[in-house]
């Protein structure tokens, strides 16, 4: 979307037109789903995420002074909301490099059996490491998490992330630089994809399907359209360099929102609900 359409449908949407605010909502939609996946490490607390951060869009877009580009905007909007998320999984089951490093270590994997359920494992293989390296984001606080991820796998302009962060970009770059190393570290003692950490997809499929890491039956990642983090963001001005260890995330792909949540945007215009938080926000 383009600056002077964006400028028109911004326009359009606070004036009541729902058209374009659906219009704005599935323009950003993509961008939310991603972070809130990243950030959040499993698909269902990401979905549930971006329907939230994507209300607040909706009930507090009349007081966007377009001073940046909407995408900007949403991504403050959408950090903030993620950074505080006490719904998903690993806020309620918070984990570290340690215990992540010894789960790996251990080698219990050696001692379970096929459990693969007749699903090709190449497919079982590429679902675990794309599973895996959200999991790996979860061993990073939440701020730090944030700052990996617009760095590594969105790749904004330092200036950018420094404005949706609330700092300079002098201390973005140094924050992101001390994390980058923190993760190169801890993949090149145990992830196999950096050549030489001691891990292997291949050889923990069974024992992340023991462990519910990894449900046959129902592969996400698989099941999700990819696309690329230059489709979700048009306006970045000088992709971040990346050293070699970070290309890891930064190759996983970015993926379409779930159908469902558009259809939830356009049932959730076109009932009561819409609205009621309208009036509400108007009421503030």
């Amino acid at each position: 979307m383009n600056a002077q359409l964006e400028r028109q449908r911004i326009e359009q949407a606070v004036c009541g037109d729902k058209e374009a605010l659906e219009a704005l909502l599935g323009s950003v939609q993509d961008l939310v789903f991603n972070l809130s996946l990243r950030m959040l490490g499993m698909v269902a607390d990401a979905e549930d995420a971006t329907q939230e951060i994507l209300i607040k869009v909706m009930t507090h877009l009349s007081s966007f002074r377009q001073e940046s580009s909407l995408s900007t905007w949403v991504f403050c909007i959408a950090v903030n909301h993620l950074k505080d998320y006490r719904k998903g999984m690993f806020a309620q089951h918070p984990l570290s490099f340690e215990m992540y490093g010894e789960d790996i270590a251990c080698g219990r994997e050696r001692d379970v059996a096929d459990l693969s359920g007749g699903v090709d494992k190449a497919l079982l293989e590429r679902e675990l490491k794309l599973s895996c390296s959200n999991v790996m984001l979860q061993c990073l606080s939440p701020e730090e998490r944030a700052v990996y991820i617009l760095g590594t796998m969105f790749r904004l302009d330092s200036r950018i992330a420094a404005q949706i962060l609330e700092t300079t970009p002098e201390a973005y770059r140094k924050r992101l630089s001390r994390i980058r190393a923190r993760m190169a570290d801890f993949l090149r003692e145990y992830c196999g994809l950096s050549g030489t950490g001691m891990c292997s997809c291949k050889r923990r499929i069974n024992y992340a399907v023991a462990t519910h890491r990894l449900n046959p039956a129902s592969l996400d990642f698989s099941n999700m359209e990819p696309c690329r983090y230059e489709e979700l963001i048009g306006y970045i001005e000088a992709m971040d360099e990346l050293d070699d260890l970070s290309q890891i995330f930064a190759g996983f792909p970015a993926y379409r929102s779930p159908k469902h949540i558009s259809d939830w945007i356009r049932n959730m215009m076109a009932g009561e609900a819409f609205s009621t938080l309208v009036c509400k926000e108007e009421t503030k």
